[in-house]
């Protein structure tokens, strides 16, 4: 039978923990977030790419800001240059069964990354062997690093040069301000390049 009174404390429950999230990582990381987004704006005014890559909803996460950066977020621009590493089914499907699923990232960073560019792994747990793999081989090929993961940030926030740690272990929540912080990075970008 259905239980009204149940499911809108579901409702408000999650709409409230994604909220108390949202601002704490905000007064974590408020400065960190402008200064990766002069750092992207920079990569793009100098000729470079943004490179972004991760596993499940973090693969979408990956595809909506590269969408976001090479159409548009707001306002109408030239097109920007960025690319999620989680898109082309021949590479990952041939990399995957050749080298391994932890290659897929590294392989493609190894094959399109230059100095200069910056390079973007999301993974919630931070643990993820292929994000770890593409974050290092974009390290080794001269881009900047970032990483989106959470709570305490696993290996990957130990290898990238800046790392945003949400502050949560439910990877619901994670995933929503990781998505906030796309958007909020795609406007700083935008309003940086003018």
């Amino acid at each position: 039978m259905y239980d009204g009174k149940h499911s809108r404390n579901i409702i408000r429950k999650a709409f409230r923990e994604s909220a108390q999230v949202k601002l704490a990582f905000l007064e974590d990381y408020e400065d960190r977030i402008l200064e990766v987004a002069q750092i992207m704006a920079t990569c793009i005014r100098d000729g470079n790419k943004i490179i972004l890559f991760g596993n499940g909803g973090s693969a979408a996460d990956s595809q909506h800001i590269a969408a976001e950066i090479v159409g548009r977020f707001k306002r109408e621009r030239r097109a920007l240059p960025a690319i999620a590493l989680t898109t082309d089914t021949s590479i990952l499907t041939a990399v995957g069964n050749d080298y391994g699923f932890e290659e897929i990232f590294s392989r493609q960073v190894e094959a399109l990354c230059t100095p200069g560019d910056v390079a973007i792994g999301i993974s919630t747990s931070g643990n993820s062997p292929n994000v770890l793999k593409g974050i290092k081989m974009a390290h080794d090929y001269g881009a900047t690093t970032v990483a989106f993961t959470g709570r305490t940030g696993g290996k990957l926030a130990q290898v990238a040069h800046y790392a945003f740690m949400v502050p949560s272990y439910e990877t619901p929540r994670i995933q929503e301000c990781h998505i906030t912080l796309g958007h909020v990075l795609c406007e700083l970008i935008d309003e940086l390049l003018g």
